[in-house]
């Protein structure tokens, strides 16, 4: 089977990123590319897009079965319901929304559609996550009762600064990111909606939670825009969490994602920056994680490939689906509700 592919947004990210991986595919055909600026036509002829436009509606109705969306947050949760509507597996870069109302409505849309969503979350990817959500789903832990979710980055330019030199890390030759996404509380910007949903997703694909309320304070550090994000959660179930993250690290520091998850029958530590993954039982068995130097850093190599390999039928593992997205969006959207309401607990759902 041949995937006839269809790219909404043709930016930085997508270019440096997605566009190499789908064009270096034999099963995948770039049929036409929408974007915006004077490099879009240089963007088709460089991967081999059919077409380039800009409009999108025009790009969904050429003969496609799958789309990538990569524009400014506050887009795709319009963009994907078009494709969706359509037929279409979507690839959606995150967030895929800003509200839990729509990002829930993308799930339950999906869904009643029968079609792939995958949201490129690159360390629900990684083998030593998956080797640990493996150890988690034979229950090795028992019932959890309290979670550690940590995440700090070297993203001070990219939400304070200018965050064109993010452009340097991943070798892309087209227009950075955008102030107006990036540095904008009005569009999505800030370290919450912008980094948060990376560790957010692992935490509630690992973990199988759903939260139920958070007590959140953010800090804008002299930005516009939140660089620093801590809060109190509680879980459907009863389990308690944290969660927190900076976007302050120095630019020579790698990426820190830290979750921990506390059981009845066990613990689970892993942490990307120390590449160490451990789950140790109280009845002595222990599994400690070979891993291989340097897969902690941040890479999203897999989850375009394993979005093309859903659609064909060589995968029937997403781990990265609209309900894991979901879970990640509402909690955020209510972390934000309770940071402007001066810390107060607020329900993260119905």
């Amino acid at each position: 089977m041949t995937v006839r592919l269809g790219a909404v947004g043709a930016g930085w990210w997508a270019t440096s990123n997605h566009f190499p991986i789908f064009a270096a595919r034999d099963d995948v055909e770039l049929v036409g590319v929408c974007g915006l600026g004077p490099e879009l036509d240089t963007v088709r002829d460089q991967f081999g897009f059919g077409f380039s436009t800009g409009d999108y509606e025009q790009l969904l109705d050429a003969d496609l079965d799958a789309v990538v969306i990569t524009t400014p947050h506050d887009l795709h949760y319009e963009q994907a319901v078009r494709a969706i509507d359509r037929g279409l597996h979507v690839l959606v870069e995150k967030p895929v929304t800003l509200k839990a109302d729509t990002a829930w409505d993308l799930q339950r849309r999906t869904a009643a559609a029968g079609v792939h969503f995958v949201v490129p979350y690159g360390w629900n990817y990684k083998p030593f996550t998956e080797q640990a959500k493996a150890l988690i789903d034979a229950g090795h832990l028992g019932e959890l009762q309290y979670v550690q979710c940590h995440m700090a980055s070297p993203t001070r330019g990219l939400f304070a600064g200018d965050p064109n030199d993010i452009r340097a890390l991943w070798d892309s030759e087209t227009s950075g990111p955008s102030v107006s996404t990036w540095q904008s509380p009005e569009h999505g910007g800030g370290y919450a909606h912008g980094q948060i949903t990376h560790s957010s997703a692992l935490m509630f694909w690992l973990s199988g939670l759903r939260a139920a309320t958070v007590a959140g304070r953010t800090s804008l550090g002299g930005a516009r825009v939140d660089l620093f994000d801590s809060a109190v959660l509680t879980f459907d179930g009863g389990a308690l969490g944290t969660l927190s993250g900076a976007a302050t690290l120095p630019d020579i520091n790698p990426y820190q994602v830290d979750v921990k998850l506390f059981g009845t029958e066990g613990v689970l530590l892993l942490d990307t920056e120390r590449e160490r993954v451990s789950l140790h039982r109280y009845d002595g068995q222990a599994w400690d994680l070979d891993i291989e130097p340097g897969s902690g850093a941040y890479e999203c190599i897999e989850p375009p490939n394993r979005f093309i390999d859903l659609i064909t039928g060589a995968s029937t593992m997403n781990n990265s689906d609209a309900s894991i997205a979901a879970r990640s969006v509402e909690l955020i959207d209510a972390l934000l509700r309770s940071s402007a309401a001066g810390g107060v607990e607020v329900a993260v759902h119905p």
